[in-house]
């Protein structure tokens, strides 16, 4: 019943956020930075923690409790108590699980502990979940749920670890990057799990329109099965290819065209959307239930993914598409004139360097867009924000009723790794300093910190702010 309702409110979110704003119809509509968002925000980066090691993720409980969990790419999960302080003692360590050595493969630093999602119902039943690289698997993606001891909230030690671990699913990886992502309740109460095409640059296996691959989509399942089901999760009847690949006799006749299209004999019914290349980070925003992925892109553009709430089997593109354009790119896009669009635009792009092969350099990006949270509050109503890798920048996205708007909020000399929410709705953000040709290894990169946005002038007297970049 609680499902059910829950599901009742995402569905009459959805249709108020689907009737506001949806994905541009055309390339032209696709924002670019330049924009303004509605009232013009202005916002700063307040530091709550440092020290951590690689933090790659961050998520909270929902459990009352304040506490803030900061993933470690190493495979550790921190607590950052409602007072900004560090417990010392981990709150999961996989790195210790295994008598062999750690469990998580970290030998890329694509590769690691990639987040953790607590259960809707956390507070009662203890349960949480985690996706990482599996160093026994050779870097396959599993995701596992474990269950705390009421009598040590805390610490999740090996044993209980061992004594609990319900592994839900592993995503075999053909290569060592693009292999990460979100997972993340969504208001529904489903889990969905961000899953990139595997790899390599360009994606080789054609995952992203593949819908017989978990590779390059984003998934969506139910947790809440008893422990001794035969599978240990449920497909919800109402993701878009749930019954598409079901056995059936062959009816030639009296068969609408739609019907048709709707049979999928290959597909998986994990899968509720497509054509995505790296969906490292995704979130939903908790006023409307709309969901916003940034979408970590190749060589020319960054993109940021809208999918109003409720929104399934939508087409993202890739790899026909880079953000608004043909992939591979080849030169000026604009003089392309063979190309036509494939699925979905994205709400919004942002340039690297070079926008196209030959373009003159552009200092407008950056290059790996990280997600992190939607801010209403500060007068931002819907904003998306984000930070890059590369550059430092933060952007904002917003609908002004019209269009949509990207907006560069600041630009700091921080490497943004990922963002989430704390238990009061305000959006926070991780960086982390481990590039790739600068890796010393998930133990040994210079430290990184814990940030929460809150608007410019309500900067808190004596806090440490994120330092701009002129």
């Amino acid at each position: 019943m609680k499902k059910l309702l829950g599901a009742t409110c995402a569905v009459a979110l959805m249709a108020f956020g689907a009737m506001a704003k949806d994905a541009p119809k055309t390339p032209d509509e696709v924002a670019q930075p330049g924009g303004t968002l509605p009232g013009n925000p202005k916002i700063a980066l307040v530091q709550i923690a440092d020290g951590f090691l690689d933090p790659i993720n961050v998520a909270n409980a929902g459990d009352g409790s304040g506490r803030i969990f900061v993933v470690e790419r190493i495979g550790r999960i921190k607590i950052v108590n409602k007072d900004g302080s560090v417990n010392e003692e981990p709150f999961l360590d996989l790195t210790s699980i295994n008598p062999l050595g750690n469990d998580v493969q970290t030998g890329f630093v694509e590769q690691g502990l990639y987040s953790v999602a607590f259960h809707p119902n956390f507070a009662e039943n203890g349960h949480f979940y985690v996706h990482y690289a599996s160093l026994p698997f050779n870097g396959d993606g599993m995701i596992v749920r474990f269950t705390v001891d009421p009598e040590s909230p805390d610490v999740v030690d090996a044993d209980r670890a061992n004594g609990t671990a319900k592994v839900l699913m592993r995503i075999e990886q053909p290569w060592y990057n693009h292999n990460g992502g979100q997972i993340e309740f969504g208001p529904d109460g489903y889990l969905y799990i961000g899953s990139g095409d595997g790899g390599w640059e360009g994606d080789p296996y054609e995952a992203g329109q593949d819908l017989s691959t978990p590779l390059a989509k984003i998934l969506r399942i139910d947790v809440d099965v008893p422990d001794d089901a035969d599978r240990p999760y449920a497909i919800p009847d109402d993701n878009p290819f749930a019954n598409a690949s079901s056995e059936r006799l062959m009816v030639l006749f009296g068969i609408t065209e739609e019907q048709f299209a709707q049979i999928k004999t290959r597909s998986l019914p994990e899968i509720w959307s497509y054509g995505v290349r790296n969906p490292y980070e995704f979130a939903f925003d908790q006023k409307t239930g709309d969901m916003f992925i940034a979408e970590v892109g190749q060589n020319h553009w960054e993109e940021i993914i809208f999918e109003p709430a409720g929104t399934a089997g939508r087409n993202y593109g890739w790899p026909r598409m880079e953000a608004a354009f043909c992939h591979p790119m080849t030169g000026d896009p604009a003089e392309d004139t063979d190309c036509s669009v494939v699925g979905t635009l994205p709400a919004a792009m942002y340039p690297h360097s070079a926008p196209y092969p030959g373009a003159p350099e552009d200092n407008t990006g950056g290059c790996s867009v990280q997600g992190f949270g939607v801010a209403n509050y500060g007068g931002m109503d819907g904003v998306y924000l984000m930070g890059d890798w590369c550059s430092g920048r933060v952007f904002g996205l917003g609908h002004d009723g019209e269009k949509w708007q990207l907006q560069e909020m600041m630009q700091t000399g921080l490497q943004f790794t990922a963002g989430g929410y704390d238990e009061d709705g305000n959006v926070i953000a991780v960086n982390a300093n481990n590039f790739y040709l600068a890796d010393e290894g998930p133990d040994s990169n210079p430290p990184g910190q814990l940030w929460r946005v809150v608007p410019a002038d309500e900067v808190p007297e004596g806090a440490v702010v994120a330092e701009t970049v002129q």
